[in-house]
């Protein structure tokens, strides 16, 4: 069967749309959106499709027609199962502007990590090793915002979609052989916690910038502070936080932090419209922090001092997870990061409480344990020299 394409432009058309998509049991979706000079990435299009049709939706056209409300409720319909592919952004947009996050999604990029397609394996990559076509790609880099759209662009942007079903219907198969589906929706639910955490806890956006972790204590606290008032003022003049101070500009006025406007103006990358604009709320963001007592001071990584041979058992349990990985023909990404297995050295050497990703659900049943056993010295590697892979087994005690 032909799959009908459309470009909806109108709230007649979009209204029509809704009607083909309300009886379907899954929907295909992605978004094209602007992100350079707004807080929030402005949302140009919306792709959809079902088993029999595809759309691209024009949101500023139909946004000043008010005919959205319709699409949101089946968008956020339960009984639906939304497919999306390296989904975080779609699924933030969409709950910004439909108000939550549309579930249950199905996100192919975590799915094909899980069965052996590697780590963040692009779409038009898996477009082709699923289905053998190679995608166009010279839209890329295109000005979503720039209309009219040539029926190119309209037929790139419908790319994204046509073939999403047809790779669910693929990965959900592999997934289901391999007992893995349930590891998948617990990795879903992650996906949709970091959304909801992103959107709620603008306290802890200073994590987000580079080189934060290796800041004293009180330093840190500074950066949390001046990273909060930051979100406000560009979601205020609704910009992005860059455009307002540059992450290393912000790491620079918590390294030293200036009391009095004429340090502030002695800050390289600090921009003197800025400081004119906001200097006096930015020195009582940074005096404010200083006052702040050491208990409500962010607690650092780096405070956990590790003992001088955590870094080579880190090393240790990076083998296993590979190894493990290589067995389960999974993204040894996906089971663990180095800043995993460091945090998991450093709480079982300060005896903390091993409340981890990596120690629940699938990732402890696959390795997390084992990783637990190594350092405990319960089981004993060897490698095998046909194969050059690592084994383990229980340790035997000698009496």
């Amino acid at each position: 069967m032909a799959i009908r394409h459309q470009y909806i432009t109108s709230a007649a058309a979009l209204g029509e749309l809704c009607e083909q998509l309300r009886d379907s049991p899954r929907l295909a979706l992605d978004t094209e959106f602007v992100g350079e000079e707004s807080f929030v990435p402005k949302l140009e299009l919306i792709q959809v499709a079902t088993e029999r049709t595809a759309a691209v939706i024009d949101f500023p056209a139909v946004l000043s027609g008010g005919a959205l409300e319709g699409f949101w409720e089946i968008l956020c319909d339960e009984r639906v199962q939304k497919v999306v592919h390296a989904g975080r952004q779609d699924l933030d947009l969409f709950a910004v502007h439909a108000g939550r996050i549309p579930k249950p999604f199905f996100d192919t990029q975590i799915a094909a990590a899980m069965i052996g397609f590697g780590p963040q394996v692009a779409y038009a990559n898996l477009v082709q090793r699923v289905h053998g076509k190679r995608l166009d790609k010279a839209h890329t880099f295109t000005n979503w915002s720039a209309r009219p759209l040539s029926q190119d662009q309209l037929d790139y942007a419908l790319e994204d979609v046509t073939f999403l079903l047809a790779i669910h219907d693929h990965l959900h198969t592999r997934l289901s052989n391999l007992g893995r589906l349930q590891w998948a929706d617990e990795e879903f639910s992650r996906l949709e916690h970091v959304v909801s955490e992103t959107r709620r806890e603008p306290q802890e956006r200073y994590q987000r910038i580079r080189g934060w972790d290796q800041l004293k204590p009180k330093s840190a606290a500074v950066l949390r502070e001046l990273a909060v008032w930051r979100e406000g003022e560009a979601k205020r003049r609704n910009v992005p936080r860059n455009r307002v101070i540059r992450d290393e500009v912000l790491l620079q006025l918590a390294r030293h932090p200036p009391r009095q406007e004429d340090e502030l103006r002695k800050v390289r990358g600090l921009h003197a419209s800025e400081i004119d604009r906001n200097g006096e709320s930015i020195l009582a963001v940074i005096h404010t922090a200083l006052a702040l007592p050491p208990s409500a001071w962010p607690v650092l990584a780096q405070e956990r001092k590790s003992e001088p041979e955590s870094n080579g058992f880190v090393e240790l349990l990076q083998a296993i997870v590979k190894a493990r990985a290589r067995e389960a023909e999974i993204a040894s990404t996906l089971l663990a990061t180095t800043a995993d297995l460091q945090e998991l050295v450093d709480v079982k050497t300060n005896r903390s409480t091993l409340d981890l990703p990596l120690l629940k659900g699938w990732r402890r049943i696959l390795v997390g344990q084992l990783l637990l056993d190594a350092l405990d010295g319960k089981v004993a590697f060897t490698v095998d020299q046909q194969t050059r892979t690592i084994r383990w087994s229980e340790r035997t005690t000698d009496h």
